[in-house]
């Protein structure tokens, strides 16, 4: 429940920085949108750090291990600083140059560098803070990540009202005022975490001693294909904005918006499914695999039940929840009928995302990997490409492509889940 309710209060976090970027128009959310994207793909290969953790940790808290449990941790946590840095420094400088190979509409790079540079500044603090998260909920200690998170929002919160729109004597930054925001408040959040784990968690052994050879190599083994399946998602979605704003702008506003929205629904089922990538990991080091394979239907069984309900409201309230964040008709008009169809596909989408993190929780890294690049990649990209910017077809089109993708991939999850073969992974 904890982990819930961070993931919830993430999802307000979202939909509060939409409303308030979306008042600055078409451009300004397109720009937020896009950039938040490539953003996501620059900090994907670190936050897929967090799956090793949590897998390792939990494993060794399963095993009786709870003297060495972070030793993962510890390895993590200096891998992300020396490679997350540098990548921080040139990405900053190359901003511009990356948006503009994405979108060459003036007014969306006017709003959107600033932006992308502002978040690119935050890339170590985000790989580290997703690392804490996964450690929290391996060790069961879920009171610290939602008692962070509520802090951290709340500040983010503040921030961007007083620089977005100049309050509390601040100046007026529009969409480079969100980002400093979002930057400020995951940063001091990332101390945060740093402060409760030495207070709270120094009998698991954080930063006792220096990471060993092995626990840094099983934290490869498991982290990279995680890392890289993240940087693939990540970049899919990206390039899916790049495909979308050859459409349209209009149209790029639209897929934001949606995209935010939907956030509400899965981040609550990701939340879900971290608590059972926690379960499965403890039940395996216990040597229980039917009890693992027992706890990844169980969770799935609530995450419909919560997708169920909130995919009636999106559904039934398509044009009032749109309209909170798209104050532009046409942008408006062209998020009905793909925002519908993403209420309906919540409930399976929910499905996979639960049974993508309870495989990871087992250490089935490269598994999902494959699924992940094989339906983003292979089959819907293309397929959105050639419906959009080559046929020339609407949105509502390209969205069901994507529903179709998301529908296969959940069903390639299930399978592996099924087969079992995740039980008998086996690392330091």
């Amino acid at each position: 429940m904890p982990i819930v309710g961070g993931m919830v209060s993430q999802n307000v976090l979202n939909l509060v920085d939409a409303a308030m970027v979306g008042t600055q128009g078409s451009a300004a959310i397109a720009a937020i949108g896009i950039s938040g994207f490539i953003n996501f793909m620059a900090v994907a290969f670190f936050t897929g750090f967090a799956a090793g953790v949590q897998a390792m940790v939990s494993r060794r808290i399963g095993e009786g291990r709870s003297e060495e449990a972070a030793y993962p941790m510890n390895a993590a946590l200096a891998i992300i600083t020396l490679l997350a840095l540098p990548t921080s420094i040139a990405l900053f400088f190359l901003a511009p140059k990356i948006l503009h190979l994405l979108n060459d509409d003036p007014e969306l790079l006017k709003e959107g560098i600033p932006y992308l540079q502002a978040r690119f500044v935050g890339i170590v603090a985000v790989g580290l803070n997703f690392s804490y998260r996964s450690y929290w909920s391996a060790i069961s200690q879920t009171q610290y990540y939602l008692r962070t998170l509520l802090i951290m929002h709340t500040i983010n919160i503040i921030l961007n009202y007083a620089l977005i729109f100049g309050h509390f004597g601040m100046p007026e930054l529009g969409t480079l005022g969100a980002g400093i925001g979002t930057t400020v408040s995951v940063a001091l959040g990332t101390l945060y975490y740093h402060y409760l784990a030495s207070k709270h968690t120094k009998e698991y052994g954080y930063l006792s001693q220096l990471a060993r050879w092995p626990t840094i190599r099983g934290i490869l083994k498991i982290s990279i294909p995680s890392a890289l399946q993240q940087l693939f998602f990540a970049g899919g979605f990206t390039a899916l904005f790049w495909i979308i704003g050859m459409v349209g702008t209009h149209q790029l506003a639209a897929v934001n918006a949606i995209t935010n929205v939907m956030l509400v629904g899965i981040l609550p089922c990701i939340a879900l499914g971290i608590g059972a990538a926690t379960l499965v990991g403890q039940s395996l080091g216990r040597k229980d695999p039917q009890n693992a394979y027992l706890w990844g239907w169980d969770v799935a069984k609530m995450a419909i039940i919560f997708a169920i309900g909130l995919g009636a409201i999106f559904y039934i309230f398509t044009d009032p929840i749109m309209g909170i964040f798209l104050k532009e008709p046409e942008a408006l008009k062209l998020a009905h009928w793909p925002f519908k169809l993403s209420a309906l596909i919540i409930v399976i989408d929910a499905v996979g995302l639960v049974f993508l993190n309870a495989l990871n929780g087992a250490g089935s890294t490269k598994s999902t990997l494959y699924v992940s690049i094989i339906s983003q990649w292979i089959l819907f990209l293309p397929v959105a490409w050639y419906l959009g910017p080559y046929l020339g077809k609407s949105l509502t089109i390209i969205w069901v492509a994507y529903s179709v993708y998301r529908v296969l991939q959940t069903g390639a999850f299930v399978w592996l889940w099924q087969r079992r073969s995740w039980s008998r992974i086996q690392f330091d």
